[in-house]
């Protein structure tokens, strides 16, 4: 008889496969890399930040700098599953480095059932709104980076796959507790569901309403959609993008719903800005999303 440590409860493969004895196997994720202070080296330096005992985030400020300068604040939650990567991997801190966006990371599924990602997300929500007046929710302080840098009228939500699901509620979210104002939301190949169950989101969840719940599929609440709480929004979907369709209907729907943002598409595989950062549509991607945080300054490569 096989042992309990071999045999196989429940199988998420390429993402993750649980087995009777309770242990969880990975295969997809980068190994974490630490942040880079260095003052003299650095051309973007970054530091590590714990917001609470679950949620913490890696904070990018580019070299040059002025003291006192102010710059649009992003922050971009990481995609994978909700079960695989984070701030820290080699995989997103490469990326974020390069476009200088800060990262918020939580614990993941399965070990930590949804809503635990949902509640570590608006943790740093809440400790960045509390440098601007907003409401005390953190058990870590103020930031000398976030007060002498960050433009609060210019704070940014965004996230890829599974991090854009958990970027749009974030906005939700903020905006029904009157949390700080969102100028702009950017959705990278998003992960939403549809009318059909979704094993993956019922078996992680451990309060799901279905397929209808309001987190994984948007589209079906229009209500909830018109009132967005930010003054834009930038959809970026994929061709070949296995989940491309939840993406179009997300945007279908939002437009659907008489919201006045702005919208656009752009298309290649899913998530290949991570894999593939100096390819000629990641680069034109990477410049689509300057232009959107900062119409005045686009990088030119």
């Amino acid at each position: 008889m096989a042992s309990t440590k071999t045999e196989v409860a429940h199988d998420f493969h390429p993402w993750f496969r649980v087995y009777k004895d309770g242990h969880v196997e990975r295969f997809l994720g980068r190994p974490s890399v630490p942040p880079s202070d260095d003052r003299q080296t650095a051309a973007v330096r970054s530091k590590d930040v714990t917001v609470s005992n679950t949620a913490s985030a890696r904070l990018f400020l580019p070299k040059a700098t002025a003291p006192h300068e102010k710059l649009p604040f992003v922050i971009y939650i990481h995609g994978g599953a909700f079960s695989i990567e984070s701030a820290f991997s080699s995989l997103y801190h490469n990326y974020l480095n390069s476009s200088s966006t800060n990262a918020a990371s939580s614990r993941l599924a399965p070990e930590h059932p949804l809503p635990a990602c949902y509640d570590d997300c608006y943790a740093v929500m809440k400790w960045v709104a509390q440098h601007n007046g907003g409401r005390p929710g953190s058990e870590t302080g103020p930031d000398p980076w976030l007060n002498d840098h960050a433009d609060f009228g210019k704070v940014y939500l965004a996230g890829d796959s599974a991090g854009a699901n958990l970027a749009h509620n974030m906005v939700v979210r903020a905006d029904g507790d009157r949390l700080m104002k969102i100028s702009g939301l950017v959705l990278i190949h998003p992960f939403f569901g549809n009318e059909e169950p979704t094993k993956l989101w019922e078996f992680i969840c451990s309060d799901s309403g279905g397929v209808n719940d309001p987190r994984l599929n948007p589209g079906a609440h229009p209500g909830l959609l018109s009132k967005l709480g930010c003054e834009k929004v930038l959809i970026l979907t994929a061709s070949k993008d296995f989940i491309r369709e939840r993406g179009r209907s997300y945007c279908e729907a939002l437009r659907g719903s008489g919201w006045r943002g702005a919208v656009e598409t752009e298309g290649e595989e899913h998530v290949f800005h991570l894999f593939k950062p100096t390819s000629e549509k990641a680069k034109a991607m990477m410049r689509c999303l300057v232009s959107f945080i900062n119409p005045t300054s686009a990088p030119s490569a």
